[in-house]
C-alpha cells in the first residue's frame, strides 16, 4: 500500500483530498474564483474554499461535478472517483450512516471533536464547500465529497460528514456545487 492510501475494508482510499490542477490526460482543469462565472459553469473547474491558497493547503481543492465526470478523467492513474454505491460500502463498513462519520472524521481540526475517533483512518477535515452560485458554506463546519453518480440530469449524489455529529450524510446537489474528492483505487 502506499503512503498516501489507507485500507478500510475491501476498499483503499487516498488518505486526503484531491489537490489537482490538471485532468488525467494532462490538460489543465480552469480555476474559477468568480461568483458569477462559477454559477453559469457546465463544465469542470476548481477552486479553494473561500478562493485562500491557505485553504487548499489543509483541505484540498473544491470541484464541480463536471470536472468529476469529465471523460479526461479527474482521479490519478489506476484511482477512480468512488461511485454512490462504493461511498455505501464504506459507511456500512464503518456501521452505518448514523455513526460512520464520527470513525471517518479526524481527531483534530474541528470545533466539537469530542467523539470522533478517525478509526478507520479516513482523517475527514471540515473543508467546507462551495454553493451552486458561487458563494461558499459551512467553512471549516463540514466535509463534503463527490461521488461519479448521477440521481438525475441536473443532481449527482454527495457524502457530508458536519461538526457536532457522528452521523454521515448522503444527500444529492446540483452539478455546480463544489465540493472536495477523494479516489478509490481501482
Amino acid at each position: 500500500m502506499k503512503e498516501n492510501e489507507i485500507k478500510i475494508g475491501t476498499q483503499t482510499w487516498t488518505s486526503k483530498n484531491l489537490d489537482v490542477e490538471t485532468y488525467r490526460n494532462g490538460f489543465v482543469i480552469p480555476q474559477v474564483e468568480d461568483q458569477e462565472e462559477w454559477e453559469n459553469l457546465s463544465t469542470g473547474a476548481w477552486c479553494y474554499n473561500e478562493n485562500k491558497t491557505a485553504n487548499g493547503i489543509k483541505y484540498g481543492k473544491l470541484y464541480n461535478w463536471y470536472a468529476v465526470n469529465d471523460p479526461r478523467g479527474l482521479a490519478p492513474k489506476r484511482y477512480h472517483i468512488p461511485t454512490d454505491n462504493e461511498w455505501t460500502i464504506l459507511t456500512d463498513y464503518l456501521g452505518g450512516e448514523d455513526g460512520a462519520g464520527a470513525e471517518m472524521k479526524s481527531t483534530t481540526g474541528w470545533d466539537d471533536d469530542d467523539l470522533d475517533t478517525n478509526s478507520s483512518g479516513f482523517s475527514a477535515l471540515p473543508g467546507g464547500y462551495r454553493m451552486y452560485y458561487g458563494g461558499f458554506s459551512a467553512n471549516y463546519d463540514d466535509g463534503a465529497w463527490w461521488s461519479s453518480s448521477e440521481s438525475d440530469t441536473s443532481n449527482a449524489w454527495y457524502r457530508k460528514v458536519s461538526d457536532g455529529y457522528c452521523r454521515i450524510f448522503k444527500d444529492e446537489r446540483g452539478k455546480t456545487y463544489g465540493f472536495s474528492v477523494r479516489c478509490l483505487r481501482d
